[in-house]
């Protein structure tokens, strides 16, 4: 985990969330994020930006459900935090499901007191997969399933349902291939596939805040290794490792058309 002047700061804040998700304090839990801050959860659905919207994703997805946080890694890059975990929720209906996930936490300092907030959350989870988890689980998971279509609606209106549903489209499993065909020409030092594989003007960081050219970050990422890979939206997020290091890579598709399929955007956090 590197180090900054606010890593213990930042990863209080962070910590404050679960812990109040636990606790079912509402308040307590919307009042971290600032001001216009926003949810994205998972990533590739439409964003929850303000108070209102915030509170309204608690009501639908938070509220009714118990949620414990089982995390393996944290980093601190910047003003972000990654988390590395697996979520555990258990619904009204008594069944549990089992989400791997990769949250980010942008904070910032906010309001007359210039506290340390959360500007924006985004969870990297496959929705797809949670819903499998669902049908596969019996009438309890049925139940659940036919539950959460009048919650989605009374709390968020048919816009924030079909909002919510566009996170079953994304890159899927072809992203998660080219990010292992990424990692493998990295390996290789292959320059001609890491430069087929990435939009011409990609954004390339070894550390998730300064940049890198093509041949620093081929150099310095030459021994990256990917796995725990989910796609959401048109991201695929990885746990990530280089020698004894581990974190979280986040690797963002272009969405040019006249460059379908590469990636416009590779960022590792250690």
């Amino acid at each position: 985990m590197s180090s900054t002047p606010y890593a213990d700061e930042l990863l209080a804040t962070v910590q404050a969330s679960p812990a109040a998700v636990g606790a079912h304090d509402k308040d307590t839990w919307v009042g971290l994020f600032a001001t216009y801050g926003q949810v994205n959860d998972p990533v590739g659905s439409r964003p929850h930006i303000g108070e209102d919207a915030i509170s309204k994703f608690y009501d639908t997805f938070i509220a009714p459900n118990t949620i414990v946080f089982e995390v393996e890694n944290d980093v601190v890059a910047g003003m972000s935090v990654l988390r590395d975990l697996t979520i555990h929720t258990t619904m009204s209906t008594g069944v549990t499901i089992h989400i791997p996930m990769h949250l980010r936490y942008d904070l910032v300092e906010d309001g007359p007191a210039s506290s340390l907030k959360i500007d924006r959350l985004f969870a990297y989870w496959e929705l797809r997969a949670m819903i499998g988890q669902l049908l596969g689980a019996g009438s309890d998971g049925l139940l659940a399933s036919v539950k959460l279509g009048p919650q989605l609606l009374k709390n968020q209106g048919l816009n924030g349902v079909l909002g919510f549903m566009r996170g079953l489209k994304g890159v899927h499993d072809t992203g998660k291939q080219r990010v292992q065909e990424l990692a493998a020409a990295l390996t290789a030092r292959d320059i001609a596939t890491v430069t087929r594989l990435l939009s011409r003007d990609a954004t390339l960081s070894v550390d998730g805040i300064s940049e890198a050219s093509l041949d620093e970050f081929s150099s310095a990422a030459s021994s990256l290794t990917v796995d725990k890979m989910l796609a959401a939206g048109s991201s695929v997020s990885a746990t990530v490792r280089l020698a004894d290091r581990r974190g979280v890579g986040l690797f963002e598709f272009s969405d040019n058309s006249a460059a379908p399929g590469t990636l416009s955007s590779v960022r590792l956090y250690f």
